[in-house]
């Protein structure tokens, strides 16, 4: 079972840069999207139903605005829209679609660094999915929750860590809830499971060089519950070629969908 993730920042911008195309040479099992920036009605015939593939689609209220997407070659059992917050998912950031005893999500959480006031919605975000996590963890399914979180866990997750502390993405209280997650709640970072490595990163400023000098974050992530997390093989962040400004993060699963 192969896993993609990519926030396209705008599914119109990533089409017309081939990223439908890149898609059906990567023989994906499931592709999980964030930020498709449009609404249904807007949605063409490719970005509905790419080759073999499946689309469903959670859209924010507001147009050219957040939303995710996943698409799968097998029909899901179910899908949910939301995880209950009225306000989080009137802006489209989370779908579950449910394989028998797998469920894989495409998750979007608020981005703070637009001003306090989306730094406040984050928070907001983070309590109320917190004790979701707990729920999710507790039913007895395995889950994979994949998509941009919009925090580098620790230092090695972003290039200039030192100066961006006191910056949205690297707060401490933000750092220390997604450690919550990973040591309380037991969910597992599985890329950092199989590659430890530094200057590992999936979204890069526009601004500068960054792209081209590897100054990026590592915001990106599956994050997944153990037993799926230990079936895990093999990862990969591509950045061969470009659809957004980030990049698709890839990671392969010894189990079938």
């Amino acid at each position: 079972m192969r896993i993609v993730t990519l926030n396209v920042n705008g599914i119109r911008s990533a089409a017309s840069k081939g990223f439908f195309a890149w898609l059906a040479r990567q023989k994906a099992d499931a592709v999980c999207i964030q930020e498709i920036k449009i609404q249904d009605e807007q949605l063409t015939p490719q970005m509905r139903s790419p080759g073999n593939y499946r689309g469903f689609f959670s859209f924010a209220q507001t147009k050219g605005y957040s939303g995710v997407g996943l698409y799968s070659k097998k029909p899901p059992d179910r899908v949910h829209y939301g995880f209950g917050s009225g306000e989080h998912d009137g802006e489209g950031r989370y779908l579950q679609a449910d394989f028998g005893p797998l469920s894989i999500v495409s998750l979007y959480l608020p981005s703070g660094s637009a001003g306090p006031h989306r730094q406040e919605s984050k928070y907001r975000f983070m309590e109320r999915f917190l004790p979701h996590l707990k729920k999710l963890r507790a039913d007895g399914r395995e889950y994979i929750l994949c998509g941009d979180w919009n925090i580098a866990h620790k230092e090695i997750d972003l290039k200039n860590w030192r100066s961006n502390r006191k910056n949205s993405g690297f707060l401490p209280d933000e750092r220390a809830w997604l450690s919550t997650v990973f040591d309380e709640l037991a969910w597992v970072d599985v890329f950092r499971r199989l590659n430890p490595k530094p200057d590992q990163y999936t979204w890069w400023s526009n601004r500068g060089q960054a792209w081209v000098k590897n100054v990026g974050w590592r915001i990106d992530y599956q994050i997944a519950t153990p037993g799926i997390s230990a079936k895990a093989t093999k990862e990969r962040i591509y950045k061969e070629k470009r659809f957004s400004d980030h990049a698709p993060l890839i990671i392969d699963y010894n189990q079938k969908l």
